[in-house]
């Protein structure tokens, strides 16, 4: 049984009564943005909930779970689609790390020490609300910043896409650090990360394979 959020119960509600309706329509009705409701949309669609076609909209689907068959995403792994981890180490400064954010053109970097162990996670956010009306900010290490374990959401390789997407929406976060647990329970190393691009990427590609 797939235990769907309530705002994805709602979106369902929303194409009963008003199917085909575009995803700029949909946030209006639920007062969101469109870049909120992208994954929820996304596992609509990949569990065969909803349908979408270009230029027309989204709509409930004629036989539920056929267009996207759960057991597709259940196979699909995170390490298939996982992107490179954007990492900085824990003595970066707010500036470097700023910079490093926008070359990279990301949301969010993760921390590590040197063999690569996850230590935290900065968002943009976090170095805003650092940075403004703090002129000594761009100096102080990222460490002083970041959000730390145990509030940092992970996910192994072997998991499925599926998993991850449920974390991402649960979540509410852009993406997850994927990890390798260690012998160490306490420690684990960053391997890559997934975001809600490459589930979108990942649903694209299924689309093609199934149809």
């Amino acid at each position: 049984m797939i235990d769907f959020t309530m705002r994805q119960k709602e979106i369902m509600n929303i194409l009963a009564k008003h199917e085909p309706i575009t995803a700029e329509q949909i946030a209006d009705m639920l007062g969101v943005s469109k870049g909120t409701l992208r994954s929820d949309l996304a596992v609509l669609v990949m569990t065969g909930q909803i349908e979408a076609k270009p230029k027309v909209g989204y709509f409930l689907a004629n036989k539920v779970g056929q267009g996207y068959p759960l057991h597709m995403w259940q196979d699909k792994l995170v390490k298939d689609i996982q992107g490179v981890a954007v990492t900085v180490q824990s003595n970066t400064t707010v500036n470097d790390a700023v910079i490093t954010m926008f070359l990279e053109d990301v949301g969010s970097l993760i921390v590590v020490d040197g063999d690569h162990y996850l230590e935290g996670v900065i968002s943009r956010k976090d170095l805003l609300k650092v940075t403004l009306g703090n002129p000594q900010a761009s100096s102080m290490p990222v460490h002083l910043v970041m959000t730390r374990k145990p509030k940092i959401y992970v996910i192994e390789g072997d998991k499925s896409v599926y998993e991850a997407a449920k974390k991402l929406i649960y979540y509410e976060v852009d993406s997850l650090p994927v990890v390798k647990k260690e012998t160490d329970i306490q420690k684990v190393k960053v391997v890559g990360r997934i975001t809600k691009t490459n589930i979108v990427k990942a649903l694209i590609d299924l689309q093609s394979e199934v149809r």
